[in-house]
């Protein structure tokens, strides 16, 4: 990206709104010295801050704040965090009842990590794009950490990409990988994994559930879900089966199976998602409709969702015992 094509997203990023920053840090010293730097920044100025990373983090920020820790807001990433389209939703909340009125607020947030499978390591992705599409307020600042020393290049060079400020080695700049909050914001295509060759299928339209959702709960409960988490699944299907016969063409396919310890329900339709945000925005209480895939979101470790030129897949995770 050439210097003016930098400024050009640097500029839309500005327009879009708050500051959201990917912190390059190696190993727990690096990150120490880098988060702990931006905390006191924050409470020096008097600024509320959330910081949501991992219990062992947590521990040590605390213990290196002595004292001083009950002016920070903690919270554990694998309880915000476990399905990452939750996290915008919590980030809005803090926003919501610490800000305004021109005042600043600030958080810490780090949900990659090494011990993400790859199917959510994809979804924290796509979770740091949408921040970008999320966020309008300019008193925002988010400071995301990534380790170099643990992480793959790979994913390094994503938070480049999804982040338009960067700071490495102590120094603070644009990232000239960044495209701008408008192309983030774009119906996601990535592709998915194939589902296994030998795998359940049944086809829905128009009328009662009731087949579905008996398909669902005899699958769930073969895995082994317990009937609660079954009831879960079954709840969560039902509800992204319905959006494809009220929003995608009145008819869709549902298909089961297991994967790197879950049980995997994707539904498919012919219908296009174009809300990057559907199922990321807490719903409003006298909304009408538009909270199929907000449930399924809160009852689900995961939900993958793609629209293509021909139709939309959700997929639904749920870790088996």
């Amino acid at each position: 990206m050439d210097d003016a094509a930098t400024f050009e997203a640097m500029s839309k990023s500005c327009q879009s709104g708050y500051r959201h920053e990917a912190l390059f840090y190696a190993g727990d010293d690096g990150f120490m010295d880098g988060t702990l730097a931006f905390v006191r920044a924050a409470m020096e100025a008097q600024e509320p801050i959330l910081v949501v990373v991992d219990q062992r983090k947590l521990d040590a920020l605390r213990e290196a704040l002595n004292g001083a820790a009950s002016e920070v807001l903690f919270a554990d990433m694998a309880e915000v965090g476990d399905n990452p389209a939750r996290i915008i939703p919590a980030w809005q909340d803090f926003v919501e009842r610490h800000g305004g009125s021109g005042r600043r607020v600030r958080g810490v947030g780090e949900p990659i990590s090494t011990r993400r499978a790859a199917a959510e390591l994809a979804e924290c992705h796509r979770h740091e794009a949408l921040l970008n599409v999320a966020f309008a307020d300019p008193h925002f600042w988010l400071l995301c950490p990534y380790d170099t020393e643990a992480l793959d290049p790979a994913v390094i060079e994503e938070a480049r990409r999804n982040h338009p400020f960067v700071s490495e080695d102590g120094v603070a700049a644009g990232s000239d990988r960044f495209p701008g909050a408008e192309a983030l914001g774009v119906p996601f295509d990535a592709p998915l994994p194939d589902p296994p060759l030998a795998t359940s299928c049944l086809l829905f339209d128009r009328g009662p559930l009731n087949g579905l959702r008996a398909f669902v709960a005899g699958h769930a409960e073969a895995a082994g879900l317990s009937r609660e988490r079954a009831a879960d699944l079954v709840l969560a299907a039902n509800e992204v089966a319905t959006n494809s016969i009220r929003h995608g063409g009145g008819f869709g396919a549902a298909r089961i199976w297991r994967a790197d310890g879950a049980i995997v329900c994707e539904v498919a339709d012919a219908g296009r998602i174009e809300d990057p945000l559907a199922g990321r925005r807490r719903p409003r209480a006298e909304a009408i409709g538009g909270r199929g895939l907000w449930i399924a979101n809160q009852l689900c470790e995961l939900v993958q969702l793609r629209t293509f030129a021909t139709g939309t897949i959700v997929r639904l995770h749920m870790r088996l015992p």
